[in-house]
């Protein structure tokens, strides 16, 4: 498990030791002399003099700032090993969207860990409600709870507030969502990206703000499961991305506005799972078939219908090739509970890292490559 912070510290202290080194040229070659006769030996010119006096104080300055640098993250890990955890009894948790995937896999490791967990579901008689009936303490209740009805998160408000009285309500775990297409922006319908928007962004604000006196109360936390998506403009996912992209931005405001409540504030970014709907090979024939009924005729010339099944077939590929195992998300999710000092953002799975580090910190042009490798496998192109 890795955090956002981890690649660009490292970074910063070597572009700062370069800048730093320099700048130090003056005062330590004064100290240290001219460059020593081994690189005399070798032939060194008045350029190697000048290196020599440049890149010693900036191998000096990194070192130091090495050093300082594996101290802090030495006394950090002290004060984050498990026995500085909070303790879960007691704390009260709801969590969205746990009729599959995420959500009824974090409800369940939620609930071992000894939280009273609060568990939405669109189904109360479905296969995860049922699930979760099954293998949860008592101490877990079910809510039916669309998050885009208004009225059926009020009424899951009020259910809440009878049972955790006083006390308030420790975690908010935002976890419902949809992904309702892969595809090209100009293939995609508008009611796609409105879908999205309407769960993804308004669902996830409606149910927020109804909660934040529950939350406050508490002096709580705020867990948001986003994507990286919403960061990085990944081909062929533009609806999701876009309603990702205003949660993410939501959710960073957020964290401002609440930190004088004392109400911590936090992002989870998994990398891929398999999740909900996409293992569901007969929602995205569904999907596919409905885009080809609804295309106009000259842009579905234009593009070919293999074009379009391609598409369909890469993400049934990618969808095949995700993780199963979900733990490395729960886990986070629990992390981001029940740590005294949260952070701001978490990497939960692997690849994530270095698909943010590739994102940040290389040249544009590589990092546009790096994403066109990953999503546009076609052996199908556009016909001119």
């Amino acid at each position: 498990m890795m955090d956002d912070y981890t690649f660009p510290s490292w970074i910063y202290l070597g572009v700062l030791a370069v800048f730093v080194g320099g700048a130090m040229k003056r005062l330590l070659a004064s100290h240290l002399g001219p460059a020593p006769p081994l690189v005399a030996w070798l032939g060194a010119t008045v350029l190697a003099e000048r290196l020599w006096s440049f890149c010693l104080p900036a191998a000096l300055l990194l070192a130091l700032l090495g050093l300082a640098c594996c101290l802090y993250s030495a006394a950090r890990t002290g004060l984050a090993r498990p026995g500085a955890a909070l303790p879960a009894r007691g704390k009260a948790v709801l969590v969205t969207g746990c009729d599959s995937g995420f959500g009824t896999a974090t409800a369940k490791h939620l609930d071992n860990l000894g939280f009273e967990v609060f568990a939405t579901v669109l189904d109360l008689s479905g296969e995860g409600a049922r699930e979760l009936e099954r293998s949860c303490s008592p101490r877990l209740t079910l809510l039916q709870v669309d998050i885009t009805q208004q009225q059926q998160v009020h009424q899951a408000l009020l259910d809440t507030k009878a049972k955790v009285g006083l006390k308030g309500l420790w975690g908010l775990v935002n976890n419902a969502g949809v992904c309702v297409n892969f595809g090209d922006i100009e293939l995609s319908l508008m009611s796609n990206f409105r879908g999205c928007m309407e769960v993804n962004f308004f669902g996830t604000l409606s149910i927020t703000k109804s909660f934040l006196p529950l939350l406050r109360q508490a002096k709580g936390r705020i867990i948001t499961i986003s994507s990286p998506a919403g960061d990085q403009p990944f081909p062929c996912l533009a609806a999701y991305g876009a309603s990702k992209a205003a949660l993410n931005l939501l959710v960073n405001t957020l964290r401002h506005e609440l930190e004088p409540w004392g109400v911590k504030v936090c992002t989870i970014l998994p990398s891929s799972f398999k999740t909900g709907q996409s293992s569901n090979h007969a929602y995205w024939e569904q999907q596919h078939k409905q885009l080809l009924r609804t295309l106009p005729p000259a842009l579905l010339e234009e593009y070919g219908e293999d074009y379009l099944t391609e598409t369909k077939e890469l993400f049934h590929l990618y969808a095949s090739q995700a993780n199963t195992d979900l733990s490395p998300v729960t886990d986070t999710i629990a992390r981001a509970l029940l740590a005294p000092r949260p952070r701001a953002r978490y990497f939960a799975g692997p690849g994530v890292g270095l698909m943010y580090f590739i994102h940040s910190y290389c040249p544009l042009s590589l990092s546009s490559r790096f994403l066109q490798k990953l999503f546009l496998k076609k052996r199908w192109r556009r016909r001119s």
